[in-house]
């Protein structure tokens, strides 16, 4: 198996951490005036979300995790499973709500996501960057009503609910940036 040391660190890199295949969110080298250098970095465990800060002495070797990021299609949800399909092979691949998470909220029917698996079963799902969605319901925006902050909560056709601006109606399609939650713009 391939090992990866402290050299070798960068945002985004897998490997294993207690039995569990974990990425780097954010590293940082550090050379104190006393004592050895050491690697401080953030790391979320992929299976159960968790982010942890985890120091790592310099020259600290680590194992690759096996897991492969594939470009999959959601295709659609029963009680317990929501299923991908390979665009090339159409090869099904079934994912629990543990392994979705938040991304639920953002899938749409045929949208691309990305599908982190290991030993052969998705554990993650990531959204596309942007999604277009409609609004189902919101407050009417109030001529004048700018006091605040200068926004309104509205619910999409998926459940999530995000803040937009006082302008925009029920039925409006939104474009909305899946990393963040929050309103790009309005889609015409």
């Amino acid at each position: 198996m391939a090992t990866y040391t402290t050299s070798d660190f960068k945002p985004g890199l897998k490997f294993m951490q207690d039995g569990e295949p974990c990425v780097i969110v954010e590293n940082e080298f550090v050379k104190p005036g006393k004592g050895q250098a050491f690697t401080r970095t953030r790391i979320r465990k992929l299976i159960s979300g968790k982010v942890l800060d985890v120091n790592f002495k310099s020259g600290t070797s680590v194992e690759a995790a096996d897991v492969m990021d594939l470009n999959l299609t959601y295709s659609y949800k029963d009680d317990a499973f929501f299923y991908f399909m390979h665009p090339e092979t159409f090869e099904q691949y079934s994912a629990d709500q543990k392994a979705v998470g938040d991304a639920e909220k953002w899938l749409l029917d045929q949208a691309d996501c990305i599908v982190t698996l290991w030993n052969g079963s998705p554990i993650a799902i990531t959204p596309p960057n942007f999604v277009e969605l409609e609004i189902v319901d919101t407050d009417p925006g109030v001529k004048g009503d700018t006091a605040g902050t200068g926004g309104k909560p509205a619910t999409l056709s998926t459940g999530a609910v995000v803040r937009v601006p006082l302008f925009v109606q029920i039925g409006e399609v939104i474009k909305v940036d899946t990393r963040s939650g929050e309103y790009v713009s309005r889609v015409k």
